[in-house]
């Protein structure tokens, strides 16, 4: 769903970060594309969402913006990015303080580090999930405390 807002006789159109499964257009505004028969080798970084069709090996630097590894891409790599979207295959940690989303038909291995994970039916994972450490439970704050509940106590 694109937003438009007029000015001056002039119609833009608003981009929104993409959502898994969502289509979207090849070229938005202030998008980098890495295209299907690119091949890069090394440490990648950029100051503008980017979307990667092609194959990348190294490091990918993308830590205030949003990352899609579409469908065709192929990446061998670390992500540092603001949120991370991945459709196509990925071996490599994915460190990202937003959403990583992994969408049908994505595969990845490794590790990832997180705010939140959207994973969709048919994206297949293997590796960790880390979304944090929890802020430590004050007393005040502790949850009422579960009995142990043993065979006999079932039988009673």
């Amino acid at each position: 769903m694109s937003m438009f807002r007029k000015t001056d006789d002039h119609e833009v159109e608003l981009a929104s970060p993409p959502k898994v499964g969502e289509a979207r257009p090849i070229r938005a505004r202030n998008v980098s594309v890495i295209g299907p028969t690119l091949v890069f080798k090394g440490e990648l970084s950029a100051d503008e969402d980017l979307v990667i069709e092609g194959v990348i090996e190294g490091t990918i630097a993308h830590h205030k913006k949003h990352l899609t590894v579409g469908r065709q891409g192929r990446v061998r790599a670390d992500i540092h990015a603001s949120s991370v979207i991945i459709e196509g295959r990925l071996v490599g940690d994915i460190y990202s303080e937003g959403v990583v989303s992994l969408a049908r038909g994505a595969d990845v291995e490794g590790d990832i580090h997180c705010g939140r994970i959207v994973m969709e039916d048919g994206a297949r994972f293997r590796g960790n999930i880390d979304m944090g450490e929890r802020p430590e439970v004050g007393e005040e704050d502790d949850p009422l405390p579960i009995e142990a509940v043993t065979a006999d106590k079932l039988s009673a």
